[in-house]
């Protein structure tokens, strides 16, 4: 038996769902005992939604949308269009092509962002394996170079880098990775030729200069014409 003025009643199991009375909304049950909830007819099934910002009419929604570039930015302003216009939400969220929540939750987003709000938000990612300070050594420490005694190398390769991030930071991450951290601090691939540890510049230079030169173009003789 249902009980006046109660929000919660216990409706044992029957074959079929006893049919109500008075214009109340009564669910069927399934379990054997269940408490549901009673509503009048005609009671508040759902606050609408409401637009609070008053800078932008319909019309200026739908000249923003025009041109805006974003797909669905431009469904979002419609909709949002379509609810000053009078129109009930859920005939709004169909013509948007979304649904009643959906478009409930972006109707906040627009009351507390504007029409900045309406723009898909991207995923910040992952945390970066290595902080601003650390990336800042990286880079001091690939301009320096290698110390040929202790990294036995005289030029970084990426996976020499990975080796040094993990020994200096315990964080292990792919050569490609290194290349992608690479390029975010300015740095290229592009590298000169490598130099030996045990060059001499003043015996190249001395070298150069007592050596003949084999390969000094004669300019007085004759030089063929081209067609």
């Amino acid at each position: 038996m249902r009980r006046q003025n109660t929000e919660c009643v216990l409706i044992p199991t029957l074959d079929e769902a006893d049919s109500s009375s008075g214009g109340s909304h009564v669910a069927c049950i399934r379990n054997r005992w269940r408490c549901v909830s009673i509503r009048e007819f005609g009671g508040n099934m759902g606050a609408p939604v409401a637009v609070t910002r008053v800078e932008f009419t319909s019309a200026e929604l739908r000249a923003i949308a025009a041109r805006c570039c974003d797909a669905a930015q431009v469904r979002r302003i419609l909709a949002l269009a379509f609810v000053l216009e009078g129109r009930p939400r859920r005939e709004a969220a169909a013509l948007a092509g979304m649904d009643r929540q959906t478009l409930a939750d972006w109707v906040h987003r627009y009351n507390a962002c504007g029409i900045d709000g309406l723009k898909s938000r991207k995923s910040p990612g992952r945390e970066h394996s290595l902080t601003k300070v650390q990336k800042a050594e990286l880079l001091a420490m690939v301009i320096r170079g290698p110390d040929p005694a202790i990294h036995k190398v005289v030029r970084w390769r990426c996976v020499d880098l990975c080796a040094e991030v993990a020994r200096l930071w315990s964080v292990e991450v792919h050569r490609n990775t290194i290349g992608v951290w690479l390029g975010e601090l300015g740095l290229t691939r592009l590298q000169p030729r490598p130099v030996h540890p045990k060059k001499d510049a003043a015996a190249e230079e001395a070298f150069k200069k007592t050596s003949p030169a084999w390969c000094v173009p004669n300019l007085s003789a004759p030089q063929p014409i081209r067609r």
